[in-house]
């Protein structure tokens, strides 16, 4: 009676030991393969620009780790929340997370924010190779520190369309001294009280503030000549190359505020990706780059090896009281020590948007083989009306004078379980009026506030016409860099003035890049073009920081029943968190 309970109970034990070893070799196979990673965050004392100020940091670093894969792999972040006093998210911008819309990481929309102490398991593949990065999207998080970047290569076996010998990755953002808490107060206060505009530019987070390398060239400045050993957490990111090479360098933005442009002393760029897309490859001297937008560059070192160059980065867009941020091209057969003899490339004017506009037309994919070719009609088209207003003297951003409201429970649950009462049922303007006067500041500047969704057919084709116009200050219209989460789109044109039909002739239809994130110039238009196939709930929104916390953002949802099971932990707050806390059967 006993021999066949015994052998039963060892075979199970021996099967429980086999699990395991499987289990234990897929565990070590992830980690070997760096593509889990076990990150924990939490605020910091750092000196991102030679100023000693708190930051927010992944694992004791700022920026956070790099993350490195292969298209097509599986990417496992296990997120541990160390912050004490407030919750978090994580967004892995440019990743389109198809099948795994949970995995987006914005508060209140994909996900339930991750409280102090909580641990979320982030899992998705990264399905396409190019240049992305990932930053946090709770609040102002991202001004506080919290983003890296992300780099996914080619597919094994697979080859990019040019050649380089080697690669740099450039995480460009911009850097205040008073914390995210002033900003945030501030931006919520009656009236606004805004803080002013970044003490530094970072590149992979180090600037200079109050001093320059370059202050012998700047004559009367009132800059110091910076001091650097090269050991210091400020000290600049040099970029290390050898003669007739070409390089790649990756450079990405993840500024809160500032739109940027990048030049090179004496070298000239070729620019090849946009947001992880090929383009037709086209020389410059110099690159704009908005927040949420990123580049691929090759560089030839074809110049005199005996010196090094300047890498200068400017603010565009915004008239600049912040400096230029300064690093160093060196050639190896020199030391890195050895400044170089000729002044910094001067960035174009801030408001020289001819120029910005020259460079963003010529930005065209560069086939239909990797992207999908445009499709030649819409089924729907909806015009966002960008503008600044007030309520009960509060200032806002509005869309269609809706400022975003971001409800307590997290669309993606609600929308899939049903709950008609989590959100605004109400149905979010698809225009504004046609008497409407984008060239002056609005004669009712009232708005109101709302968090209803624009519920999109699925697989339908959506055209987007971004429209912008004249904020509360006279002769005032703002850049604005729009991102949209979960899917690409083509960016089919801009233009000058209201959108209206003759404007239909001006769109590109023919090679159109695909883009995520596409900025809208001042009193001007961007149109773009999706398709609504990938089941979720997604964020559309400005990616400047104070815009979108102010509510200038929308949420698009597309066949969100087809989405599989959502993860417990991912909607655990809210209506639906009621529901799992009282039995309730939610699919």
């Amino acid at each position: 009676m006993v021999e066949p309970f015994s052998r039963s109970f060892k075979g199970l034990i021996i099967w429980c030991i086999l699990l395991y070893m499987i289990q234990c070799s897929l565990a070590t196979s992830n980690t070997t393969g760096g593509h889990f990673h076990k990150w924990e965050v939490a605020y910091m004392y750092w000196s991102p620009d030679g100023v000693e100020n708190v930051v927010m940091g992944i694992n004791g670093q700022f920026p956070g780790p790099t993350i490195r894969a292969r298209a097509g792999d599986i990417v496992h972040v296990q997120l541990t929340n160390k912050l004490h006093t407030e919750g978090v998210v994580i967004h892995w911008h440019g990743i389109r997370q198809k099948g795994t819309p949970w995995a987006d990481g914005t508060a209140s929309i994909s996900q339930c924010v991750i409280n102090p102490g909580e641990t979320f398991d982030y899992r998705f593949t990264v399905d396409r190779a190019g240049t992305y990065f990932y930053h946090g999207h709770y609040g102002m998080q991202r001004s506080a520190g919290l983003y890296g970047a992300l780099i996914v290569d080619v597919a094994e076996g697979e080859k990019e369309p040019f050649h380089y010998d080697g690669e740099f990755d450039l995480l460009l953002s911009d850097w205040w001294h008073q914390s995210v808490h002033h900003q945030e107060v501030g931006l919520s206060s009656k009236p606004m009280r805004w803080i002013g505009e970044p003490q530094a530019l970072l590149v992979n987070g180090r600037g200079q503030y109050g001093c320059s390398m370059a202050a012998a060239h700047y004559g009367n400045s009132s800059l110091s000549q910076c001091n650097i050993t090269g050991n210091e957490q400020w000290a600049p990111y040099i970029l290390h190359v050898d003669p007739n090479k070409t390089y790649r360098i990756r450079i990405a933005s993840t500024t809160a505020l500032a739109s940027l442009n990048l030049a090179i002393g004496n070298h000239t760029m070729k620019v090849v990706e946009a947001d992880g897309n090929y383009l037709q490859p086209f020389e410059t001297n110099d690159l704009d780059i908005y927040s949420g937008e990123s580049y691929s560059v090759l560089l030839k070192t074809n110049q005199d090896s005996s010196q090094n160059y300047w890498i200068s980065l400017g603010v565009r867009g915004r008239e600049p009281q912040t400096p230029p941020a300064l690093t160093l091209l060196n050639y190896r057969t020199t030391s890195a020590s050895r400044l170089p003899l000729s002044p910094p490339p001067v960035t174009p004017r801030w408001d020289d948007y001819a120029h910005s506009k020259a460079f963003s037309n010529k930005i065209k994919a560069l086939d239909h083989k990797s992207i999908p070719k445009p499709s030649p009609t819409y089924h729907r088209r909806i015009v966002l009306l960008n503008t600044q207003n007030k309520m009960n003297g509060y200032t806002k951003w509005s869309i269609n004078n809706v400022s975003l409201s971001l409800p307590a429970t997290p669309y993606l649950g609600s929308i899939r379980f049903g709950l008609q009462n989590a959100f605004d049922q109400t149905k979010p303007p698809e225009g504004f009026p046609g008497h409407y006067d984008i060239m002056k500041p609005p004669v009712n500047s009232n708005t109101t506030t709302g968090n209803g969704v624009y519920m999109l057919g699925y697989y339908s084709t959506v055209d987007v016409i971004l429209q912008n116009a004249n904020a509360l200050k006279e002769n005032v219209s703002e850049i604005h860099p729009w991102h949209l989460h979960g899917h690409d789109f083509w960016l089919l044109g801009y233009g000058e003035g209201k959108f209206t039909k003759s404007d239909e002739k001006k769109l590109n239809l023919k090679n159109p890049p695909y883009r995520n994130t596409a900025v809208i110039f001042p009193y001007g238009w961007t149109a773009l073009r999706f398709v609504a196939d990938n089941p979720g709930v997604w964020a559309f929104h400005c990616h400047i920081e104070p815009h979108l916390h102010m509510g200038m953002g929308v949420v698009f949802a597309e066949g969100v029943q087809h989405v599989a099971k959502i993860p417990k932990e991912a909607v655990s707050c809210g209506v639906t968190g009621k529901k799992f806390m009282t039995g309730s059967h939610l699919g």
